[in-house]
């Protein structure tokens, strides 16, 4: 009788057995997926890099082209003078706080902010931010003074004597371009 009971019940594991898939994978294939993810890993993520890089370098370069048509098209339109100057006056020291607001709101012929004759303007909505940097400030050069080296502290750079704005980024791209010569 005891045998015939563990006959019996190593048969029935058997028929359970064969009816029930195998679903659990092993160790090693664990193992191999997790290196070969673990490699594609590696190949992709730099790519994202730099790709979110060249991003930002276009975009840099862009805001640049955007915000020298604008110092173009203030200057055209307000007797030659560039933004900066306080009251359109180039004898003046050029101010950042200045340069935002001719910029950002309308004014009249001689860069005036106030007043019933505003017919130009804005040139932005804001100033907008470095793309590199995230900065949205700009560090204001005097007149007949050179532009400074970039330091990172500001987004940007103007000089208004000259027209001149740059990056305040240090650094290069790929190519080996200094981001404040774009």
């Amino acid at each position: 009788m005891i045998r015939w009971a563990t006959q019996s019940h190593s048969v029935c594991r058997r028929r359970l057995h064969a009816r029930l898939p195998h679903s659990a994978f092993t160790v090693v294939e664990i193992l191999i997926v997790v290196f070969v993810l673990a490699i594609l890993a590696t190949v992709v993520i730099p790519q994202f890099s730099r790709a979110s890089q060249q991003t930002k370098q276009d975009s840099l370069r862009d805001v640049l082209q955007y915000l020298r048509t604008q110092i173009t098209v203030f200057k055209a339109q307000h007797q030659d003078v560039p933004p900066g100057y306080p009251f359109g006056d180039p004898t003046q020291a050029p101010e950042s706080s200045i340069f935002i607001a001719q910029m950002t709101h309308e004014s009249d012929v001689n860069c005036n902010l106030g007043g019933s004759l505003l017919q130009y303007g804005p040139y932005l909505a804001k100033l907008p931010a470095n793309p590199m940097n995230g900065l949205n400030t700009i560090e204001m050069v005097s007149n007949n003074d050179p532009m400074p080296a970039p330091d990172g502290k500001t987004g940007w750079i103007y000089k208004a004597q000259t027209q001149e704005i740059i990056a305040n980024v240090t650094g290069r791209d790929a190519s080996g371009t200094a981001y404040s010569s774009y």
